[in-house]
């Protein structure tokens, strides 16, 4: 099976991962798996001063910052990884990456906002569900 697995380096991810490893069906060499972490794009203001390679430093330290405890957590349960890193939109890109890379599954953690949290702050999770044609498993 071929897996997305969708990171923001919250608490969220933290409760996926410990979900992940609790599930022997999801893991072991059987899958392929891809983490995603989508950083958001810097203000136009901020993009004008910088050059394209200090942005790209930018975007990838946080990305590591995120992956890094993540890369330890596949290494101890002994299985490959590919990561991707992407800038945009979170929910957005995570559903055309999902769609557009044709994953099994795309599993993340949600935050589990109310109907009115989610009314005001907007969702990810709501997003990718509207927008992906990807199976979505949702941990809470």
């Amino acid at each position: 099976m071929k897996i997305l697995i969708a990171v923001d380096g919250s608490v969220y991810t933290k409760h996926m991962l410990a979900y992940i490893a609790a599930h022997d069906e999801f893991l072991g060499t059987g899958h392929q798996y891809t983490v995603l972490n989508v950083s958001a794009a810097l203000p136009p203001r901020a993009t004008a001063i910088f050059d394209r390679e200090t942005l790209k430093n930018y975007h990838d330290d946080e990305c590591e910052r995120v992956f890094k405890p993540i890369r330890t957590f596949f290494k101890k349960q002994g299985i490959d990884a590919e990561f991707l890193t992407k800038i945009g939109t979170a929910g957005d890109v995570i559903a055309r990456t999902a769609d557009s890379g044709k994953y099994d599954l795309l599993i993340m953690g949600s935050h589990g906002h109310s109907a009115l949290g989610n009314l005001v702050m907007g969702s990810v999770t709501n997003r990718v569900i509207a927008h992906c044609k990807t199976p979505v498993l949702l941990v809470r």
